[in-house]
């Protein structure tokens, strides 16, 4: 068996057998013969043996290599021939000499160092989601433990095959790979979704006619496919021109058991890639949609929007209505910041949070012996407002005693101080907001209709989360893009299903809900993206799905009712306004909930409707 001595400067001579078809020297660790000196390169030569002949060639075009004294690209190699690679000195010879290392245990050595390449580079892969620099490691690894001079990672991109990495034995980026790899061999392999090994392409008899393999003139060829959950992620490609028969099954066993565990690494990859990308677009989206520190895109936001700006500029009231978590103090904050006051104070003061006999008190601050307590002279919030805005939050929630007080203050533009009986004239603007209707409390008696015409100069109605359409999704994602970072969480983003489950849920606590929800999330999930379950939306929360006759029949009884109620019970103008026949109306009257089927031609003349 041919063997290399080699000798090292001051480390002695060491032994090795040839018995490889490709047997790789250079500097690097990784290969089958390695010189740990400087002047040899990462990469320097291989030994090809054909079965009948050992041919030296160099692998980096910039290493030197001489046989014999003269300098050579490539040799035919004979018994005793003297090589320098370097500064290392090489003899090899044709036949077993002492030392040399038993060819069973070199080979089990072998496979079991490109193991643990793998094994190593795994863990860089679950480190690392920079999708670029990870494929072309991947494609290195595998190039390096097949003994292949060149390979390609492809992905499917919209069920094409699409060359997203193409690299040699030198670490080099290929620029013309797609001419350069067969598209039979890969046609095949995506077909079949099996590994396949061919030992030299041009006797092939299934692939030898293959245009592609008689123009690049193929000889070994090892094509595994990447699938991960069924579905076929790509495949990695490898093939050395110049060297038939040199992939065994042992080599397409590593090379599969490699792709099994890198096709998940690589999707996670792609999944954070496209997460990247998303983001970006949602950037966009967002600035597109931003409205100082409102997002909103659905068309009754984009109204709120457009009263914000036209009343912004002005002293006028406004009242801000809407559901508790809708974001409220937001609009009071954007219309303050869109003022001419935007660079004197913006006050607010919750007038459900604070206690009935504190409240004037913190309104209209006290002088010092007021009541128990009052050790000093305090300012209230009116005062501090002085030449800016007071946002009155939950003013619903005022005693009626306060409203009062309030009214005096809004129409003289003075206060009084609890205890004193010197007034101080104000220079503000008032916004206030309520959940509550306030129509209902005046007829309760519970709110001043005085007080709410003064404060209801401008409605605005902020919509509830769940009528503001794709704004919620944009929503969603946008918080976990901001509390992932502030946390230090893994979290990239959200599952579709997630994203669906969001659309699907009522939010009965609006904005605020949500962002509660999503804060959790961050906090205690470990993955990088949060399904339904992180979000506490289990399918039982979620509202049902209807099938789309039953959904139909359901809109059409609620819209009856709706202008039936418009018209004040008039069951002909119903009938009229809805371009159905009268009788339709009666139906849905006696059934109660009616049929939800509507007869859709115009009421008959004389049909005999009655009115309500």
């Amino acid at each position: 068996m041919a063997t290399l001595k080699i000798q090292l400067p001051g480390k002695g001579t060491r032994v090795y057998r040839i018995h490889k078809k490709i047997t790789s020297l250079g500097r690097s660790a990784d290969a089958d013969v390695s010189l740990a000196e400087p002047s040899v390169a990462e990469s320097h030569a291989h030994i090809h043996f054909d079965g009948r002949e050992f041919n030296l060639a160099a692998t980096d075009r910039e290493g030197e290599l001489y046989v014999n004294g003269r300098k050579r690209s490539k040799q035919r190699l004979v018994h005793e021939d003297r090589i320098r690679i370097g500064n290392v000195e090489l003899e090899f010879s044709l036949y077993d000499q002492p030392g040399a290392d038993d060819p069973a245990d070199t080979g089990t050595a072998t496979e079991l160092a490109s193991y643990k390449k793998l094994y190593e580079f795994s863990g860089k892969l679950m480190a690392s989601y920079e999708l670029p620099a990870l494929l072309d490691q991947l494609l290195d690894v595998m190039i390096q433990v097949s003994n292949a001079d060149k390979g390609f990672l492809v992905l499917m991109e919209s069920g094409e095959p699409v060359v997203k990495v193409a690299r040699n034995l030198r670490r080099e980026t290929i620029f013309d790979a797609v001419r350069q790899l067969s598209d039979s061999i890969l046609a095949h392999v995506i077909k079949t979704r099996r590994p396949l090994i061919i030992s030299d392409a041009l006797r092939d008899e299934e692939f030898k006619n293959s245009l592609s393999v008689v123009n690049l003139k193929l000889t070994s060829v090892m094509c595994v496919p990447l699938i991960e959950q069924g579905n076929m992620l790509g495949v990695i490609y490898v093939g050395n021109d110049s060297v038939a028969e040199l992939f065994a099954e042992s080599h397409l066993e590593v090379m599969s058991v490699f792709a099994a565990q890198a096709s998940l690494l690589v999707r996670n990859a792609l999944l954070v890639n496209d997460l990247r990308l998303d983001n970006r677009s949602l950037q966009s989206r967002i600035e597109q949609i931003r409205f100082g520190e409102i997002l909103g895109s659905s068309p009754r936001m984009q109204e709120v929007f457009r009263k914000v700006q036209k009343v912004a500029a002005t002293d006028i009231s406004v009242l801000i209505t809407g559901e508790t978590g809708t974001g409220k103090e937001l609009i009071a904050r954007e219309l303050h910041s869109r003022s001419p006051r935007a660079k004197h104070p913006f006050i607010t003061i919750n007038c459900g949070a604070i206690p009935e006999n504190l409240l004037e008190s913190e309104l209209f601050g006290h002088v010092r012996g007021a009541f128990t307590g009052a050790v000093g002279n305090k300012v209230g919030r009116f005062q501090s407002a002085d030449h800016g805005t007071l946002f009155l939050d939950e003013i619903g929630e005022m005693p009626l005693a306060l409203q009062v007080k309030i009214l005096r203050a809004l129409q003289e533009k003075v206060v009084v101080r609890v205890g004193d009986t010197h007034s101080e004239t104000i220079d503000i603007r008032i916004l206030a907001a309520t959940n509550r209707d306030l129509d209902v409390e005046i007829k309760a008696g519970r709110f001043r209709e005085d007080l709410y015409y003064r404060l209801n100069v401008v409605p605005l109605r902020v919509p509830p989360l769940r009528d503001r359409g794709d704004d919620i999704a944009v929503l969603a994602r946008y918080m976990v893009g901001r509390y992932a970072p502030e946390y230090g969480s893994a979290v990239r983003g959200l599952t579709p299903n997630a994203i669906a489950a969001i659309k699907r849920h009522r939010w009965p606590g609006n904005i605020r809900e949500l962002e509660n929800r999503i804060k959790k999330a961050v906090v205690l999930s470990d993955k990088a993206l949060l399904g339904p379950e992180d979000l506490d939306l289990s399918p039982d929360d979620l509202p049902a799905i209807l099938p789309l006759a039953e959904a139909k029949e359901k809109f059409q009884r609620e819209y009856i009712n709706e202008v039936l109620a418009l018209n004040a019970g008039n069951r002909t103008k119903t009938a009229r306004d809805l371009g159905v026949d009268p009788r339709t109306i009666f139906r849905h009257l006696e059934k109660g909930e009616g049929d939800g089927s509507l007869d859709e031609h115009p009421p008959e003349v004389g049909s005999g409707a009655g009115e309500v």
